[in-house]
Order: structure tokens, then C-alpha cells, then sequence
């Protein structure tokens, strides 16, 4: 079972959420922290009473916009130890998912908060830690399990959950402040790859998803999306112009330039010729 340290500033959401880990019955023990003084202190106490000792924390859910040292700032100075505890975001901002997840972050939930979502995140921390998952929380945590194959295996493995489900043959589920969407894949034209997350562009702006763009590559290779270099993945019937230039090779997609990488260049003239053949 898990010892838990919640950090927020705004004292009611902090309220809030230790109720709800402290319903969970994989969480053993849940304190709570309002600022990053006390949660730097509370930290280096567990820290120096070693793993099993009675101060110990697992994991730490941690808000990202505070006065003082942000939530970001706390995790770099927890990244320096040698056995740091465990990180789960909690945060009302999705802008900072890439730079959370380079920081080996195991999750990154978005407020408000939702109990199965935070169940998830739970779930993966005890699968990190090689904990037992026992009681009804787990069984939220299995049925919202990742597409391919879990991130809670480890801080940067590729991976989908709740948020970045397929709903059917024909939408992807993405989550913005605790609301679920549902977008049209034809909507989608072109996916751009940012850490263990994907950004899918459409007309009328952006999602950000917990799936790697690989794995979307497989799925969505029927639909016309092709690989173009390792950042992008691009629906072919989207390309608007293909350029060649001084040795490069880039397409526009709407307003947006992207480059070809040398290894996917000549394979994506040859679709394009294809396509404008047929």
C-alpha cells in the first residue's frame, strides 16, 4: 500500500483530493502539504528515515502552479536524490505535460479532479512500485487500462489511458480540465510527437493525448496517415504542397510547414504520386 504526500496551495482542492486518496484502498496513509517549503521538508524527513521507515513517502501528487517554487521546481530538486519518491501531477494546466513527463513523472491528471482518473494514477504508481492492487479502486484502474501497454510500467513508457482511448472505429476520446471529448479521426490533420504524449492538430486547434505517436502510426496506417519523420505523422489527403529545396524535403498541411525526414522522403512521393494517379 502507498504513503502518500499531496502538495497544493489552494487549501480546498487540497482538501479534496486527500479525501480521495485516503478513500482509496491502496493508499495506506495520505498527508498533505500547502506549499513547496513544507513539501521540500516533509520529503527530506521521509528521505532520511530511508524506504521503510515511519516517515517514508511513495509517491507524491503534486500541483504544478504555486507561490514560490512551482511544482516543476520541486521535482528537479527531488530528481537529485537517490531514491526520490514517485511523481503524479495534479494540475488544472495541460501545457506543461511534456516537460512533467521528462521529469519521469508517472502520471499527469488534470483538474478538477475525477475519482477514476486519480484511481488511475494510483494504479500506476502501485504497478511502478510492484505493489499489490487489491479492492475496488483497482478494478476502476483495470477497466481504464492503457491501450499499449500501460504507462504505469515505467515514467516513460509509451502509453494510453482513459484519456487517449478509441471510441469505436472512428473517434479518439481526449481529456481537457477533467471534460472527455470525443474528436473525428478525419478531423485529424497531422500528429506531432511530444515526449510520451501526442498532439493532434485539427482545424480548429489541438489535443494532447497520453499515446505514443508509433502506436498511432499502426492504428491509423488504414486511415492514410503516414510516418514523415519522427515527430510528425501526417494524414496524407491533408498535404497540401510537397517541397523540395536545397536538398530537404518538407509539406504543407494547412498553415503548418513540417519536414520530411531523409529516410521517409522518397516513400512519401511515391504515395503522393499514387494518390494523385488514383
Amino acid at each position: 500500500m502507498l504513503r502518500v504526500l499531496a502538495v497544493d496551495d489552494e487549501k480546498p482542492l487540497l482538501e479534496e483530493l486527500l479525501y480521495l486518496l485516503r478513500s482509496d484502498p491502496r493508499v495506506r496513509s495520505a498527508e498533505g502539504a500547502s506549499d513547496a517549503t513544507e513539501a521540500l521538508r516533509r520529503v527530506t524527513r521521509a528521505l532520511e528515515s530511508g524506504p521503510d521507515g515511519a516517515d517514508g513517502i511513495d509517491v507524491v501528487f503534486l500541483d504544478i502552479h504555486m507561490a514560490g517554487l512551482t511544482g516543476l521546481d520541486i521535482a528537479r530538486l527531488l530528481a537529485g536524490f537517490a531514491r526520490p519518491p514517485l511523481i503524479v501531477f495534479v494540475t488544472a494546466h495541460e501545457g506543461f505535460a511534456v516537460q512533467a513527463f521528462d521529469l519521469k513523472a508517472v502520471d499527469y491528471v488534470l483538474k478538477p479532479v475525477r475519482p477514476e482518473r486519480l484511481a488511475e494514477a494510483v494504479r500506476r504508481a502501485c504497478e511502478q512500485l510492484g505493489r499489490s492492487e487489491e479492492g475496488p479502486a483497482a478494478a476502476v484502474g483495470a477497466a481504464d487500462a492503457p491501450v499499449a501497454g500501460g504507462p504505469a510500467a515505467g515514467p516513460r513508457r509509451p502509453a494510453a489511458g482513459v484519456t487517449a482511448a478509441d471510441r469505436g472505429p472512428e473517434q479518439i476520446a481526449v481529456e481537457l480540465g477533467g471534460v472527455t471529448r470525443f474528436v473525428a479521426i478525419a478531423d485529424i490533420s497531422y500528429v506531432e510527437a511530444q515526449g510520451d504524449y501526442a498532439r493532434l492538430h485539427t482545424d480548429e486547434g489541438s489535443h494532447l493525448v497520453r499515446i505514443p505517436v508509433s502506436t498511432l502510426e499502426e492504428r491509423w496506417a488504414a486511415r492514410g496517415f503516414v510516418r514523415i519523420h519522427r515527430r510528425h505523422l501526417v494524414a496524407l489527403a491533408r498535404i497540401d504542397e510537397l517541397r523540395l529545396e536545397a536538398g530537404t524535403t518538407s509539406v504543407r498541411v494547412g498553415s503548418a510547414e513540417l519536414q520530411v525526414s531523409r529516410r521517409h522522403a522518397r516513400e512519401l512521393r511515391d504515395l503522393l504520386m499514387r494518390q494523385a494517379a488514383g
